[in-house]
């Protein structure tokens, strides 16, 4: 098992280009980001000086997110959002490029929050056409969308795992893509009241991904009541092989103290 460090949620007292770095320091070979730019077709320039700092740090880049718009404003994904649709499929050939220079073939594509006056099934069509042109797009290099639910997002309208399966079962229909898979966040799942634990039954080996924090706060393991020790250890056994995203919130000072007493931990980082 391999734990991937969110770059994005964790060690964000650091300037962004140097978190690769601390992570490595903090004794971990791989990190994952949300999408690092402002833009969808970001400058050669900073575009270079992410996969410089990504490089020389000496991790691997397991994941990387689409544009996803004004995070910290609200906005939750571009994939269904009729008048940013432009904006999002200019981001695609950017991503892949990424991708290739550092070897990372997980990217999450997140949904995108319903808008006034656009109807569900406006959105819902524009997200499957978004979602088949993303899977195309980085198929090249054999990668894979990940599409996961989101909690603390009230228009954003994949909740549980169910929902996400919904949407990638109409893409394969449409399109016939099968890179496009399900980021099982436990977090999320468990604040939704998803039934976690039965969803790891029914899906771990088709997982494109895992990623983790605690509930209540999304604070590190341990911080809160979640079984995710148990729920990681049962998706392994079921057949998900992949790394596992830290995404969660905790200061610089103690963000990893919590893998001292985690089950493998020196095998995990």
């Amino acid at each position: 098992m391999t734990y991937t460090v969110n770059c994005s949620i964790l060690l964000t007292e650091l300037p962004l280009l140097e978190r690769p770095a601390a992570a490595r320091a903090a004794g971990f070979d791989a990190v994952e980001f949300w999408w690092p730019f402002a833009e969808s077709v970001p400058s050669d320039r900073d575009v270079d000086a992410f996969v410089a700092a990504v490089r020389d740090a000496g991790v691997q880049l397991t994941g990387l997110n689409f544009n996803a718009g004004d995070m910290p404003g609200g906005d939750r994904g571009l994939v269904s959002w009729p008048a940013r649709s432009r904006e999002f499929r200019d981001n695609l050939a950017v991503v892949a490029g990424i991708g290739d220079a550092l070897g990372c073939r997980a990217f999450n594509a997140l949904y995108g929050n319903r808008i006034d006056g656009v109807s569900a099934e406006v959105h819902d069509g524009v997200a499957v056409e978004n979602l088949a042109a993303a899977a195309e797009a980085v198929a090249v290099i054999g990668g894979t969308v990940l599409l996961e639910p989101v909690s603390g997002a009230p228009r954003y309208p994949l909740r549980t795992a169910a929902d996400v399966l919904e949407v990638i079962d109409s893409v394969r229909e449409a399109s016939g893509a099968r890179n496009v898979k399900l980021l099982a966040d436990f977090y999320h799942l468990a604040v939704n009241g998803d039934d976690v634990a039965a969803v790891i039954e029914a899906h771990a080996a088709d997982f494109g991904h895992i990623q983790i924090a605690d509930n209540p706060g999304r604070g590190a393991p341990g911080t809160g009541d979640l079984p995710l020790d148990d729920w990681i250890a049962r998706s392994h056994e079921l057949g998900y092989s992949g790394a596992i995203g830290l995404e969660y919130k905790a200061p610089i000072a103690t963000a990893f103290d919590w893998l001292a007493s985690a089950p493998a931990a020196e095998a995990a980082r």
